[in-house]
């Protein structure tokens, strides 16, 4: 089961020509920074949990993404950017200019003239099928012991944190998942993260470093991958890998993959979490459907019975929470870019199951958990 998202819609968005009105894209003409008021405090800062989403804008044009980013600042604090690795635009160096470099720095702009913060996940892999790389240039070798892979993620990490200058820094979406199905390379990826955690620590002492885990699979209960395991015999040993380099333990859970309802969400499901690790937590993306897509259950309470389960059981310990997106798709609108930017169909197929996971239906009206998120992050 392919079953996480990273949403390359907002890159698919900048890399189009320009929209119908002849309007150009940002990748021609930068937005320009807001001017940082003075002692506004960071929403990381305020002792509570930070509440973000995606930048996944509902349909693939350019002001779909600008009214995107709009909504975004009343509903959140922070977005996720998680860009896949430019290859070749990283793998001689740190410095330069290119416009996956443009793209990110965009990204930020429209963020910070929005009110809103980031978490950066620096992503290797396909975001639809975790168990491959996605973009490698023709003839590397698809393994974290490739020198030249090893290279540009390293070169591309520290600009990050040169360049964007994160609070939170993942190396890794799901890590879990690859290494499951790549048990041969587990050693090099670990001892690349290990490498690429020093080198930040350098530069930027006070970056918190992560991986993310998806939930369902360290737990063993996906069908057809658990490796032979039993369910709920949930795979420590893959986060404790990391330690001591581990700032914060970090989950993604999409449970209407495995429950028929949000109702059937265990009451100790994410509790486990609290009694192996004093560190902080967060969710780096989850969410639940609320329309029924292809065989996957959903529906607009099992939203709300999904939130419940993450912050009653594990609230009071994220240091963020993102979930996956404000907005659902309209997938008449993203499905023509992505095939025109050479998406194949599988992705988009899989990319349609997440269709749903809104907050906002796509032409803006609110769903009943969008009220709840809300008074979570007001603290109510």
């Amino acid at each position: 089961m392919k079953r996480n998202v990273v949403f390359v819609l907002f890159a698919l968005v900048f890399a189009a020509q320009a929209c119908d009105n002849g309007t150009p894209t940002p990748r021609d003409t930068t937005p320009t920074p807001p001017v940082q008021a003075e002692h506004i405090p960071s929403s990381f800062d305020l002792g509570d949990t930070a509440y973000g989403f995606f930048p996944s804008p509902p349909e693939a044009t350019l002001e779909s993404v600008l009214n995107h980013f709009e909504a975004l600042g009343e509903h959140a604090d922070f977005i996720l950017i998680q860009p896949n690795i430019p290859w070749d635009d990283f793998v001689d160096g740190v410095d330069g200019e290119s416009e996956s470099r443009t793209d990110l720095r965009n990204q930020t702009i429209l963020a910070q003239q929005n009110g809103l913060e980031w978490v950066f996940v620096v992503d290797s892999l396909n975001g639809l099928n975790r168990r491959e790389f996605l973009g490698l240039p023709e003839g590397w070798e698809a393994s974290f012991a490739n020198p030249d892979v090893r290279q540009a993620f390293t070169n591309f990490t520290l600009w990050v944190v040169q360049e964007c200058q994160p609070r939170y820094l993942g190396l890794a979406s799901e890590i879990n998942t690859y290494l499951d199905a790549h048990p041969d390379d587990v050693e090099s990826y670990i001892s690349l993260y290990r490498d690429v955690y020093d080198q930040v620590k350098e530069v930027a002492p006070d970056t918190q470093v992560f991986v993310t885990f998806q939930w369902a699979d360290l737990n063993n209960i996906i069908p057809g991958a658990n490796e032979g395991r039993q369910p709920y015999q949930t795979n420590w040993d893959q986060i404790e890998a990391f330690e001591p380099r581990l700032d914060l333990w970090v989950i993604s859970t999409y449970p209407f993959v495995i429950f028929d309802s949000g109702d059937e969400i265990p009451d100790d499901y994410y509790t486990s979490l609290l009694e192996r690790t004093d560190k902080p937590l967060a969710v780096a993306e989850g969410g639940y459907s609320s329309h029924m897509v292809g065989p996957f259950p959903g529906d607009p309470q099992d939203q709300v019975a999904y939130l419940e389960a993450i912050h009653d059981q594990i609230g009071h310990r994220l240091n963020f929470w993102v979930y996956l997106i404000l907005t659902d798709l309209n997938m008449d609108s993203i499905s023509g870019m992505a095939r025109d930017q050479g998406m194949p169909d599988t992705d988009i197929n899989t990319l349609s199951i997440f269709a749903h996971v809104g907050l906002l239906e796509s032409d803006g009206t609110p769903k009943p958990a969008l009220e709840l998120w809300d008074r979570y992050r007001s603290y109510e």
